[in-house]
């Protein structure tokens, strides 16, 4: 018995190599065209940074967007937005053909999310719970739901292959309470990458100093200047961690490391998909901390 000892330690350590090596393939579904960057930006640069695969896909063109622009000028407008706020994170970005304000779970749609997801071969799928002020927001909770199970079933759009294995499904993190919390189940420290997340996300002009400052009543507060733009968005993005998310950061990264986080983006399994245990979590996060 003895000599198989050293063949099951060499197996092991084969094992546990593979797990540092595995290349991750990750999907981040949003509404519109910056929703994604908002919920996930800084988890996908530190992603991207450690040669894995990320894409974030907006499953509607943003074409109501604007207290000014609409329709095929603003979709154009945001599309371009989009595509230089992926080169900023270091990630694919697509963005889908359906419009703003108008987005329902239909068959059709649901198709298109199945595709996507397949099409990238995801083992880590990234979307908005389907509680939310935004309907839109709402609906592409609920596609995503819709399309958890069908992504490994051949029958359904067999022109783009099934996927042999489910993805883990996880929800980003939002403030609403009904029905339930959101909760924290991963949560990452982005502190190093956040400067670059405010990069990205100063992409999207349109939205980050024209039309969310204007629907939200606080234009008066974005400065004209370019430069110091950039500085106000750096501050008005820096959300407060909430008590919650500091717990799971303690959990991932220790209380001393957890004590010095400044931003954080935080994640919840879903239900429906792979569900995994802690230690395959730290494998799909392997930006987690040690404690």
């Amino acid at each position: 018995m003895n000599r198989f000892i050293p063949l099951l330690f060499a197996l092991f350590a084969s094992i546990s190599a593979f797990s540092q090596t595995e290349k991750l393939r990750i999907i981040v579904i949003g509404a519109h065209p910056d929703d994604c960057d908002l919920d996930a930006g800084g988890t996908a640069i530190l992603f991207s940074k450690m040669g894995h695969a990320v894409k974030f896909v907006a499953v509607t063109n943003g074409d109501a967007g604007h207290q000014k622009m609409k329709g095929a000028a603003l979709a154009k407008r945001r599309l371009g937005e989009a595509k230089e706020a992926g080169r900023r994170f270091g990630v694919e970005y697509d963005v889908l053909n359906n419009h703003d304000g108008q987005l329902e779970p239909t068959l059709d749609v649901r198709l298109q999310v199945i595709r996507k997801i397949r099409e990238w071969n995801a083992d880590v799928v990234i979307a908005p719970r389907p509680n939310d002020y935004h309907p839109d927001h709402r609906y592409t909770g609920v596609l995503v739901q819709d399309a958890a199970f069908m992504v490994t079933v051949p029958n359904i759009a067999p022109e783009t292959p099934a996927l042999s294995k489910n993805p883990v499904f996880l929800y980003s993190q939002d403030r609403f309470q009904r029905p339930n919390p959101f909760r924290p189940d991963i949560a990452v420290d982005i502190t190093s990458v956040y400067d670059q997340k405010v990069h990205a996300l100063d992409a999207h002009v349109s939205q980050v100093y024209e039309w969310l400052p204007w629907i939200g009543h606080y234009s008066e507060k974005v400065p004209a200047d370019t430069t110091q733009r950039k500085k106000w968005l750096h501050e008005f993005q820096a959300g407060e961690i909430i008590p919650e998310v500091r717990q799971s950061l303690e959990k991932w990264y220790g209380k001393e490391h957890a004590a010095n986080v400044k931003y954080a983006e935080a994640f919840e399994v879903c239900e429906y998909g792979a569900q995994p245990d802690e230690a395959r979590r730290k494998q799909l996060f392997p930006m987690l901390g040690t404690k």
